[in-house]
């Protein structure tokens, strides 16, 4: 089976084929560097992540550029309010994006282009179109006219009349456009703001034509894949194709991707309402919908659990529920660490990086045939949890029986292949020769210190503080089971097939 996607420009799922055989060019949109992170970013640059890494796994060699903005109004506003620079506002953001994606094992790109170091190249792409009648200068600004360019609305399906229509109310008077669909490539400057030396005058790039430049410059004319969230189809995505096409006579990108948006207990995220929330803060335990600290394997395995493509809702319940499923996959990978002693394998074979399975493997065949389909994640992480909990299974075994049912051969197969397939989805644990750090961190008496606490919350009626303690408790692979007497029982988590751990 061939490996397909989704394309957006062309609106149906269809085989990859790069340009160039063997290697593949890819370009992502990056972040405006004005604020930290938000969970929209991770659910992006997670699901850009596993495509880049599954495509190095199938073989391809792969060039991802992925830019920062750091030319905007917004980080313009944020260095006003502190008193400082654009410059120095956007430093500090970039450092931050890298922390946050680092935290949640998300690869660095090859590239990391930015908009200052670029407006020669925006002033060459903007004259070109000039002479080829796609702009023109107007009261210091420079627009593109989106009338010349037959094509415009060929990603987004929004046809050039039905734009006619929607800006019927605007007044034009207010701009110097010549049509109130035309979109400035360059911005003449305004008092005070910071602004470069053009040929139209000082000014600043407009927001679509920066991508444009950035990657003609770092990749090309036409790269293999434009990767991007939902809510840049139109009209960035949009432009970004009539600028480029219209420059050079190409398409821009044969594969346009779109990851679905992101919502907090079904609504919209904006810090008008309340729920937006940070990578950092949900990993900090500082989202007051789930006011503990998140394992960043946790976000990124709710994240693969739904397709790219469709909408993301984050909620506690959700976060809880991948906590445990957390927890029975990064038993299967620490299989090996907490029994192969007891199994007769070596320290330095536990140790070593795991082989490549063949791709005969039935669980690689499996997790393949998912993953080419359109990249599903879902299908592939089942294959996980069902590796993940065969391995439990027989761990169980062997604590309580002196012995497992599979052979240690197959076990051994079975756990590598686990091990590996979990990385092409950026799923590790860092291991120090500690089985189960998180876990074997609480003693039976800190755990009971634990319990007691939570019961004197449950017998005061402070069911939030007794819920944070038992996630807390989960969270570290204990789990805590009510009796109908009162009484309370823990365990440190084992395999139960009835355990409603994942759900594809």
């Amino acid at each position: 089976m061939p490996f397909t996607l989704t394309n957006t420009i062309t609106r149906r799922q269809q085989p990859f084929i790069p340009i160039t055989p063997g290697q593949v060019t890819m370009y992502c949109c990056g972040v405006t560097v004005y604020d930290d992170c938000h969970l929209g970013h991770a659910r992006s640059y997670l699901g850009w992540d596993v495509l880049r890494r599954y495509l190095s796994w199938r073989g391809y060699t792969v060039r991802y550029v992925q830019n920062f903005t750091d030319i905007d109004d917004k980080i313009l506003n944020q260095a006003t309010a502190e008193g400082t620079t654009m410059a120095a506002v956007s430093e500090r953001y970039i450092q931050r994006y890298f922390e946050d994606m680092r935290r949640l094992n998300v690869l660095d790109a090859d590239d990391y282009p930015r908009v200052t170091e670029h407006i020669g190249a925006i002033h060459e792409l903007i004259g070109q179109l000039e002479e080829k009648g796609y702009a023109y200068a107007a009261e210091g600004d420079v627009y593109y006219r989106v009338g010349q360019f037959a094509d415009y609305g060929q990603l987004s399906g929004r046809s050039q009349s039905a734009l006619q229509a929607g800006a019927s109310g605007r007044d034009l008077a207010a701009t110097a456009k010549a049509d109130p669909a035309d979109f400035a490539l360059w911005k003449g400057a305004k008092p005070g703001e910071p602004a470069w030396d053009s040929p139209w005058g000082p000014g600043r790039p407009g927001w679509h034509i920066e991508c444009s430049a950035m990657i003609r410059a770092r990749l090309g004319a036409t790269i293999d894949i434009h990767g991007g969230g939902g809510d840049l189809v139109f009209p960035h995505h949009e432009n970004e194709i009539a600028q480029s096409q219209a420059a050079s006579g190409k398409p821009l990108a044969n594969y346009w991707l779109h990851n679905g948006m992101v919502t907090v207990n079904g609504e919209k995220m904006s810090k008008s309402l309340g729920n937006f929330t940070t990578i950092r803060d949900l990993l900090d335990g500082g989202w007051a919908e789930y006011p503990q600290p998140v394992d960043p394997m946790v976000v990124r395995l709710f994240v693969l659990q739904g397709h790219y493509r469709k909408p993301l809702d984050f909620t506690k319940a959700a976060i809880a529920a991948l906590i445990n499923s957390w927890q029975t996959l990064k038993a299967g990978l620490l299989f090996g660490d907490r029994h192969g002693t007891q199994m007769g394998w070596t320290a330095a074979a536990i140790q070593s990086a795991p082989r490549q399975p063949g791709l005969a493997d039935p669980w690689v065949e499996r997790f393949q045939t998912a993953m080419d389909d359109d990249l599903n994640t879902p299908g592939a992480l089942a294959v996980l949890f069902e590796l993940a909990k065969g391995l439990q299974r027989e761990g169980n075994r062997l604590v309580h029986e002196g012995q497992t049912q599979a052979s240690l051969d197959l076990l051994w197969q079975q756990w590598q292949t686990l091990v590996h397939l979990a990385q092409v989805l950026g799923l590790e644990i860092a291991t120090d020769g500690n089985a189960d750090a998180t876990a074997v961190g609480l003693d039976n008496d800190a755990i009971a210190e634990l319990i007691q606490q939570r019961q004197v919350a449950r017998q005061q009626q402070d069911f939030a503080t007794a819920d944070q303690i038992r996630d807390r408790l989960a969270a570290m692979g204990i789990a805590v089971v009510d009796q109908l007497d009162g009484e309370v029982r823990w365990h440190r988590q084992q395999i139960n097939d009835s355990e409603p751990n994942y759900c594809p």
